[in-house]
């Protein structure tokens, strides 16, 4: 097998069942030994306290579930995409699976930077769904020309029009799917627009908790203010 020298990857992987409760500090953590033990020659940065490179993208709630999470690393050498996968998945816990492993372009920014919007989707746990009828008060809601909502930010608690970060947003057999702005710029968490709709359509609507999964993470390669989604892992090529 043919090596292929001093390259930035991506990683996706996914994260579900009890594992889904450990902080993003301890998923760094995890990745590392996983790194060491699947025998992934990373570079490691210089100084008097050098560290695996590793950067990962919008970091997941604590208690949340996705299929769509990413870190991106620098190596010196890369085995193929194949082998990584059956080499990091071998060393993992139940609940951690590594889901691709791409080249990216040597000029390529890092996921973390590049977070424009994510797809969740939210249930209501088994026995606290909303009475009947929501569906059409959701949509009602949606249509709104604005959404106003008191904001945690390091300034302080603000007032934040959130519908401009709504990008799409359905109700399909009871899951209620949607696209919404993550990352450095705006970042909406699906909790915070479930609490606007409760507090719009009343108390008891939009019961909690909620079940949220994360399904994927996007970069924006529009021009002119017109968005164009591109996956995370949509941006990196297979190592044959």
């Amino acid at each position: 097998m043919e090596g292929v020298s001093a390259v930035n990857i991506r990683i996706k992987f996914q994260k579900t069942g009890p594992l889904r409760f450990i902080s993003h500090l301890d998923v760094m953590r995890y990745f590392q030994k996983v790194i060491r033990r699947a025998g992934i020659d990373i570079c490691f940065s210089e100084g008097f306290s050098p560290h695996m490179i590793m950067s990962f993208a919008a970091p997941l709630g604590v208690g949340l579930t996705s299929e769509g999470e990413y870190v991106d690393i620098r190596v010196n050498t890369a085995p193929s995409s194949a082998e990584a996968l059956a080499r990091m998945n071998a060393v993992m816990a139940e609940g951690m699976t590594a889901l691709s492993f791409r080249r990216l372009p040597d000029n390529s920014k890092n996921a973390m930077s590049i977070v424009a919007a994510a797809d969740y989707e939210v249930r209501f746990r088994e026995g606290r769904e909303p009475a009947a009828g929501w569906e059409r008060l959701f949509a009602d809601f949606l249509a709104q020309p604005q959404i106003l909502v008191r904001k945690e930010t390091k300034k302080g608690v603000q007032e934040a029009d959130i519908r401009p970060w709504i990008h799409a947003c359905s109700v399909q057999d009871g899951v209620i799917c949607m696209r919404v702005s993550t990352g450095s710029v705006h970042n909406l968490k699906p909790e915070l627009l479930m609490q606007a709709f409760s507090a719009w359509a009343g108390a008891g609507t939009a019961p909690s908790p909620l079940l949220v999964h994360r399904v994927e993470i996007y970069a924006d390669r529009g021009t002119g203010g017109e968005a164009e989604w591109i996956s995370l892992e949509g941006l990196g090529e297979e190592i044959g």
